[in-house]
């Protein structure tokens, strides 16, 4: 496919590093190929990148906008059905009925009005989405994501009060700061509050994250190229 020869290559060499990874961490080959999710961030590429990337048998990709990933994804959806859409990027609440029908899991939970809306709008379109719970392990006031002080009791209330399917945490550390704090931070709320799914880890960072745990890691640049704006990958 002209234009998008590098996916695959990319695509070949960042599975590789991460399996070489986690077979360091596990010992086993064959573990080390199910225990981390590579999470393809096509955010502002184009169509025909993905279908690169679907060719090369990816299946995982993660958008931040919902009106791009409905834009984008439907069609795809149709010629590849076991492909998997995360929202990695902050949801409003006036966005949550399109964030359900299009994706399915959400990554950026954060906020009591988001858990109640999301709630309500599973019930409506019986669906079950995986959904993380965004810490703001940085404590960043400009970015989203619950204080880490706050997540224990917001992950209490999403799953007691909500009833919401929340699997695993999600965390974007300050890009000026080294991220093994951070990992080690999120590891440490995902552990008290038996969660066994870490979404941490980025393009130049996620052979890091996998070394603390992560079970998802968001590559875009690495695999894609560069594009115009960078933020959850």
């Amino acid at each position: 496919m002209t234009g998008f020869d590098h996916v695959a290559a990319n695509l070949r060499e960042i599975r590789a590093r991460i399996t070489a990874v986690c077979e360091a961490r596990v010992g086993s080959a064959r573990d080390a190929r199910s225990s981390v999710e590579l999470i393809a961030v096509s955010k502002t590429h184009p169509a025909e990148a993905v279908i690169a990337a679907l060719e090369a048998g990816q299946r995982v990709f993660g958008e931040n906008r919902v009106q791009e990933a409905a834009a984008k994804f439907p069609a795809l959806r149709a010629r590849y059905p076991d492909l998997k859409l995360h929202l990695i990027g902050p949801l409003q609440t006036n966005k949550v009925r399109l964030a359900v029908e299009t994706c399915d899991a959400i990554q950026t939970l954060d906020r009591d009005k988001l858990a109640e809306a999301l709630a309500t709008e599973l019930a409506k379109q019986g669906r079950r989405l995986d959904l993380f719970v965004q810490v703001n392990t940085g404590e960043e006031p400009q970015k989203a994501g619950v204080p880490p002080a706050e997540a224990d009791a917001f992950i209490r209330r999403c799953v007691q009060q909500y009833k919401l399917p929340v699997v695993g945490l999600m965390c974007i550390p300050p890009a000026e700061e080294h991220p093994a704090p951070h990992f080690a931070l999120l590891r440490e709320i995902a552990r008290r509050n038996d969660l066994d799914q870490l979404s941490m880890g980025m393009s130049g960072d996620y052979e890091l994250a996998i070394q603390f745990g992560a079970t998802h890691v968001r590559v875009g640049t690495a695999i894609f190229g560069q594009r115009e704006s960078r933020a959850a990958e």
